[in-house]
C-alpha cells in the first residue's frame, strides 16, 4: 500500500525535475530512513561481511530497477511499462530461486501470480489517459527494471538466511544502489526539490515509500519465499488507482476495475490461508545460523 502512493506523491511534487533525480534522492534518503529503522551504523558487522558479495549484487538490482522502471513507463506507456516491469518480476524470482536455493512454487502459485499479472493488463488496458507504445528498447527497460527487483528481493533473502538482519540488509544495499546512481546527478534536473512542495515529496518517497515500506517487505522476506513476496506487490497498481481516484480524481473505466477485481482474486488465492490460519504458500523456514557456523 506505501508503494502504492510513490505515483500520487510524484503527481503532487515539482513536474519539473527529473525521474532520475527524483529516484535518486528517494533512495538516498530511504537509505538512511532504513538505517535509523535498524538502529545500526554503516559498519559491516561480521554475518555483513560474509554476506557482502550477495548485497552488492542486490545493490546492483536496487540501481537498475529505478531507471529502468520510470524508462518503461516513459517509452512504453504508463499501462505497458508496469505491466512489463511487475509481471516479470516474479518470474525472475523464481528463476532466481531455482538458481540460488533449488527451490519452485507450488502450482497454486503459478495461477495465482498470472491472475494478478492478467489482472494488471486489464487496468492498464482501461486506463484511457495511459497510451500504450510497443518500444523496443522501453520493454528492455522494463524486463530489466524487473530482473532488478528480483536480484534484490533474492539476495536480501539470502543475507536473511546468513544472519543479517532484514532491515540491514536492505539499508545496505539501498545505499550502495544510491552511490551507483548518484553520478546521474551532475546532469539530471534537480529543479524544484528544494521548494517546500519538492521537500515534501521527497520526504514522502524517501521515510515511507522506501524507509517504512521495505522494512515491511523485509519482516516478510523472514517468512515468505522470495516469489511470493514479490507477486504479492503486484497489487500496488490497484492501490495506486484507488489512491489516484480519492486524491487525484482520476476514475478509470468499468474494464480498469474489472482488472483491479481480478487482482484482488489472485491475491486472495495467493495469500489465502490453510487449517492453521497460516499462509498455504509459504516458504519452509530456514534456520539461521549461529556467527560461529
Amino acid at each position: 500500500m506505501l508503494f502504492a502512493t510513490t505515483g500520487t506523491a510524484r503527481s503532487l511534487g515539482p513536474a519539473e525535475a527529473d525521474a532520475w533525480a527524483v529516484g535518486t534522492w528517494r533512495i538516498v534518503l530511504g537509505a538512511l530512513a532504513l538505517w535509523v529503522v535498524a538502529r545500526g551504523v554503516p559498519r559491516p558487522t561480521p554475518a555483513d561481511r560474509a554476506s557482502m558479495r550477495v548485497l552488492l549484487l542486490g545493490s546492483v538490482g536496487v540501481a537498475a530497477y529505478q531507471p529502468g522502471f520510470f524508462i518503461a513507463t516513459d517509452r512504453c506507456g504508463v499501462a505497458l511499462g508496469t505491466l512489463i516491469a511487475l509481471g516479470s518480476g516474479p518470474v525472475f524470482t523464481v528463476a532466481g530461486e531455482a538458481l540460488t536455493r533449488g527451490s519452485r512454487p507450488p502450482g497454486g502459485w503459478w495461477l495465482a501470480t498470472s491472475a494478478m499479472v492478467a489482472g494488471v493488463a486489464l487496468l492498464g488496458a482501461g486506463d484511457d489517459s495511459a497510451g500504450v507504445v510497443l518500444d523496443g528498447w522501453g520493454v528492455v527497460a522494463g524486463l530489466g527494471a524487473g530482473a532488478g527487483y528480483a536480484l534484490y528481493a533474492v539476495a536480501t533473502r539470502r543475507a536473511i538466511d546468513a544472519g543479517v538482519g532484514s532491515t540491514r540488509a536492505l539499508a545496505w544495499q539501498f545505499s550502495v544502489g544510491a552511490l551507483i546512481l548518484s553520478p546521474g546527478l551532475l546532469i539530471a534536473s534537480s529543479d524544484g526539490l528544494g521548494d517546500p512542495a519538492g521537500l515534501l515529496m521527497i520526504a514522502h518517497l524517501g521515510v515511507l515509500t522506501v524507509g517504512l515500506a521495505y522494512f515491511l517487505y523485509g519482516v516478510g522476506l523472514r517468512r515468505l519465499a522470495p516469489s511470493t513476496a514479490v507477486s504479492i506487490t503486484v497489487i500496488e497498481p490497484v492501490a495506486a488507482t484507488v489512491i489516484a481516484a480519492i486524491v487525484l480524481d482520476e476514475r478509470p473505466s468499468a474494464f480498469g476495475w474489472l482488472g483491479a477485481l481480478v487482482v484482488v482474486i489472485g491475491f486472495a488465492l495467493l495469500t489465502r490461508p490453510d487449517g492453521r490460519g497460516r499462509p498455504t504458500l509459504r516458504a519452509p523456514r530456514t534456520p539461521t545460523p549461529t556467527p560461529n557456523a
